[in-house]
């Protein structure tokens, strides 16, 4: 057991041990993204949310989460693949500490904070030693079904991962377990003592605790949840694309709720992690991934992708790629500009249509409206870059900086051999290329003479000519 070791009232298990071989990935099955976040995070900021005061992974013995676990969270390991009550028997000391335990399922990123906070609820108002969270299908499938009492109490699960050895009329019920529990402590730490493996599978089921409580005069109700989706688990990229479509519905609800304009939902893309502020605008086929955050009253889109990248109030990215970036307000970029990690454009900055700006920071009001590339630099505020104008900034072996000073003109297709520095209200003259330092206010020209070759055209006709007869 690796992490925190504090006892707490309420403790969550989040089952993340199973193999996932449906998924055939090389990748561990619950490490894979939904909008932006490991599927195993989604139930950990979900046990957090609701209260959790101690959440803990069960993970298998050969394959490393925690580049997937949120900072702080605890894993157990399941020693060996016997099932989902061998996973929690795994956690027997964990149980053990605790007042309350909530299970939950690693491959179910669909469940929410509010979701487990209802099932405590029923839990605690019923007063029960186990509640058991159920959905209602027109399809119940393989999943277990919920056996009740003439009461209306929970008998047991049937478990039909074997349907023929099902009686029909079992099969036929629709309500279904969806894996997630809340279960009084001590009555578990017995039962999970108690459980069998004599099934068609040879593994334990959590679930078979149930009658255990029962038998002990204990209560074991069921919360029915109204919103089917918390029994959406992912076995396949099939799977994985459902929950992912009805993450990124939800997500984009509660943008727009907070007063943010999409568009067009169905061609919109937002990760978990993104952050945007009341009144920013976000047009079609735009995608926001990562840690971005976007401030008030910026437009964002159509066609644009932004990455971890920070955007300032009234800022304007148009049909561009962003990547690691720093836009501040009232900046202005593209259309079809390309901010490499390492960009910073300052407050009424621009990048204009076709420019690519790699760790460089652009000073306030400075301009590179087109066609230019500027690597590895900083520019003074109000400087401008002409079109086709270049920093040089690799010499084949290392990195090296250029410097614009304040009010600097670069005319265009200058190329800057860096390091260089050009001084404050400097300027080049067209075709320029700077290898030596401009002083304030100084022009840098480089001329070459221009030769004019006459009836080149025609020697070039008569060479071609004698190439295609050989």
């Amino acid at each position: 057991m690796s992490g925190g070791n504090s006892a707490g009232g309420l403790t969550v298990l989040i089952m993340a041990a199973g193999e996932g071989t449906r998924m055939r990935s090389t990748l561990p099955k619950v490490l894979h993204p939904v909008c932006g976040r490991p599927m195993v995070a989604w139930p950990v900021l979900a046990a957090r949310e609701a209260g959790a005061d101690r959440v803990a992974v069960i993970v298998p013995p050969n394959r490393d989460l925690t580049p997937g676990l949120p900072d702080g969270t605890e894993t157990v390991v399941q020693p060996q693949p016997d099932g989902t009550g061998g996973a929690i028997r795994a956690a027997h000391d964990i149980v053990r500490e605790s007042e309350t335990v909530v299970v939950l399922s690693g491959d179910h990123p669909l469940i929410t904070g509010e979701i487990v906070a209802t099932l405590l609820e029923t839990h605690r108002a019923a007063d029960a030693a186990a509640t058991v969270m159920t959905v209602e299908l027109d399809d119940p499938g393989s999943y277990g079904r919920i056996i009740r009492d003439a009461g209306g109490e929970v008998e047991r699960i049937v478990e039909t991962k074997h349907p023929e050895t099902v009686p029909a009329d079992e099969l036929a019920i629709s309500e279904v377990n969806t894996g997630t529990y809340a279960f009084a402590a001590q009555p578990l730490v017995g039962a999970l003592d108690a459980l069998q493996a004599d099934n068609a599978t040879g593994e334990y089921y959590i679930g078979d605790v149930l009658p255990i409580y029962r038998e002990q005069g204990l209560r074991v109700v069921a919360h029915t949840a109204s919103d089917r989706n918390v029994n959406l688990g992912v076995n396949t990229r099939v799977d994985l694309a459902r929950a992912t479509d009805q993450a990124r519905r939800r997500i984009l609800e509660r943008h727009m709720l907070a007063g943010v304009t999409i568009v067009d939902p169905a061609s919109t893309w937002i990760d978990a992690e993104v952050e945007i502020a009341a009144d920013a605008t976000i047009e079609p086929g735009t995608t926001l991934r990562g840690r971005t955050a976007i401030g008030g009253d910026s437009i964002v889109g159509p066609h644009s992708t932004v990455i971890d990248s920070q955007i300032g109030e009234q800022a304007r990215v148009v049909t561009s790629y962003l990547d690691g970036a720093a836009v501040g307000d009232l900046v202005s970029v593209g259309p079809f500009a390309h901010l490499r990690p390492g960009a910073a454009l300052a407050q009424r900055a621009k990048a204009g249509s076709f420019v690519e700006i790699k760790n460089s920071q652009i000073g306030e009001g400075a301009k590179v409206p087109h066609l230019s590339y500027v690597g590895d630099a900083e520019l003074g505020a109000d400087a401008n870059i002409g079109a086709g104008a270049i920093t040089a900034n690799y010499d084949g072996t290392r990195k090296n900086r250029t410097k614009i000073g304040q009010g600097a003109r670069i005319s265009v297709n200058t190329s800057l051999v860096a390091p260089v520095t050009v001084g404050d209200d400097a300027y080049t003259g067209a075709g320029a290329v700077v290898r030596e330092d401009v002083p304030p206010g100084a022009l840098a020209v480089s001329k070459h003479e221009q030769r004019n070759i006459e009836g080149y055209a025609k020697r070039k006709a008569k060479e071609t000519d004698g190439a295609d007869e050989r």
